[in-house]
């Protein structure tokens, strides 16, 4: 293996750590540390390939957008409230010609479930069980309500050429395949937290039916 080769793995402790600390006071999110542990998990994308080519491309550039919004704007894009209250009073919210950031961060929060669900279901798996079945299922009950038929159908197709549970983490971790299955409950934890109180904050700004 060619040095520096492992640091393309996917680390869920990477992912948990940085949205553990994304859980900020006053019922907030820090959307910097939450794009940092979005970037962890678009690994797990990225290393399976083709398969989820139907969510990768699009995940990857909702990523870019709110790093470049916060990049220009740390202040306002600090955290999900402070960005929702600033394009809010700045009527940016349903401004056509302007991609706003809480659109943008709509797209991963629903992407979010689909990634919560599907890992939830790998970690009922047993090492030989074929990972096809609960991947179509975390999609049919999330992402797939998102998407036309057209996408939903070819997804589900590649999910049938899906590896067992134990050929899927060592694509996907490498030699470090008992550290992320030991770390998943706690990360799965987390990550609930951080999806149940970015929910509420669109709930409560009615920001669910964004266009």
């Amino acid at each position: 293996m060619a040095e520096g080769t492992e640091l393309v793995f996917f680390d869920l402790r990477v992912v948990h750590d940085n949205f553990d600390s994304a859980l900020v006071q006053d019922d907030d999110v820090d959307i910097k540390l939450y794009l940092d542990a979005y970037n962890e998990l678009y690994k797990f994308f990225q290393l399976m390939g083709t398969v989820f080519s139907f969510v990768s491309s699009d995940l990857k550039q909702k990523i870019e957008i709110l790093t470049e919004l916060y990049s220009k704007d740390e202040q306002n894009y600090k955290t999900i409230k402070s960005m929702i209250q600033h394009e809010a009073e700045n009527n940016l919210l349903q401004k056509s010609d302007y991609v706003n950031g809480s659109r943008t961060l709509l797209r991963l929060h629903r992407g979010l479930d689909f990634i919560r669900e599907f890992l939830r279901q790998l970690s009922d798996l047993s090492e030989s069980d074929k990972t096809s079945g609960c991947c179509q299922d975390a999609y049919n009950k999330t992402l797939a309500k998102h998407h036309p038929w057209i996408i939903r159908k070819g997804a589900i197709v590649a999910m049938y050429a899906m590896p067992t549970r134990d050929l899927l983490f060592k694509k996907v971790c490498g030699d470090n395949v008992q550290r992320n299955i030991d770390v998943l409950p706690k990360m799965l934890e987390v990550t609930a937290d951080v999806f149940n109180r970015t929910h509420k904050l669109y709930d409560v700004n009615k920001l669910h039916a964004l266009p």
